[in-house]
């Protein structure tokens, strides 16, 4: 059997390290560093011909950067003889340019897509998708995974009764997240009417609920800016919640994110680590979840050619009602 073989790229060595530690085996050696002019070097410092190798590398901050060296990481490793080079993408950038919303404006997302495709990856890992459709933008293999399950399991170690519980969709577009959150969590469903009058979003009404009295949980795949969910968490704790936490995937992060954050009536705000957080980040609230594992299984199943999809029963925090 071919041997398994990890490296990692600049954008998230932490996570990196964490997967093969959950392995079982040593990150392999390559040197990345740009050159003067800011071009990107690489350089393969092991033999991988006719290995079976993994890259991981979130196309996060800065995106451009990361991007572009993870296609020359490919490029190396499609020249070095590897039998097939998997790319782990535990964040998307680009991904939320995924269709044409007005006129002369690119679909951003297929063409990162098939950068990625004609650099020579051979098959795709990703963690929680902007838009599940994206999978389709590939011309090769794609594992979507999610981090759902994790969040999961750490809200319910929480301790909160279903009884005491309200998840709450922060707009139309993450009903069905919310409701698969509700599947696993119990509690009530509740959703946000958002509204948006030219570049101003409001959060005009909640659907659904009881609010009132109950420890609300809002879910989505990313925290970007800021400010839909903390302008939703306002709203619900106008509407009498008594407990506010928010859960997301992605810790994006930009622009006033974080004053919004720390201006918001929020408990916790639960992250995963598929963006490593700036120190500037470091809000007290802020509880970190590490998806390794589910990124470390989903590898070793890749490479064993089993089930993906029925790790997320077998593992102890799984449910498999997310696949």
């Amino acid at each position: 059997m071919q041997k398994i073989k990890i490296f990692s790229g600049s954008a998230n060595p932490a996570l990196a390290k964490n997967i093969s530690d959950y392995i079982g085996i040593p990150l392999g050696q390559i040197d990345l560093h740009p050159f003067p002019d800011g071009e990107s070097f690489c350089k393969i410092e092991e033999d991988v011909r006719g290995e079976d190798v993994f890259l991981i590398q979130p196309t996060c901050r800065p995106v451009n950067d990361s991007l572009m060296q993870l296609l020359i990481m490919i490029e190396s490793f499609k020249r070095a003889s590897a039998a097939r080079i998997t790319t782990v993408i535990p964040y998307f950038g680009y991904a939320r340019q995924d269709r044409k919303d007005e006129g002369r404006t690119p679909i951003t997302a297929k063409l990162v897509a098939n950068l990625i495709t004609r650099a020579g990856a051979d098959r795709i890992v990703a963690m929680d998708l902007h838009a599940a459709q994206i999978q389709g933008f590939f011309d090769i293999p794609v594992d979507h995974l999610s981090a759902s399950p994790v969040l999961d399991h750490y809200i319910t170690s929480l301790g909160y009764k279903p009884e005491e519980c309200v998840v709450v969709s922060p707009d139309e577009g993450s009903i069905k997240r919310a409701a698969a959150h509700v599947k696993a969590l119990g509690g009530n469903l509740a959703i946000i009417d958002k509204r948006r009058h030219g570049n101003v979003v409001e959060q005009a009404n909640i659907i659904g609920g009881p609010i009132a009295g109950r420890v609300a949980f809002l879910f989505d795949d990313m925290i970007s800016t800021g400010g839909s969910i903390c302008g939703a968490a306002h709203l619900v704790k106008k509407m009498g919640a008594t407990k506010i936490f928010i859960a997301a995937t992605h810790g994006v992060l930009c622009g006033n994110a974080i004053e919004q954050l720390r201006n918001a009536p929020i408990e916790e705000i639960v992250l995963s680590d598929t963006i490593p957080l700036l120190p500037e980040h470091n809000l007290p609230n802020i509880k970190v979840i590490s998806i390794a594992p589910v990124l470390g299984e989903a590898i070793k199943r890749i490479h064993e050619n089993q089930s993906i999809s029925k790790m997320f029963k077998e593992l102890p925090y799984g449910t498999g009602q997310y696949f």
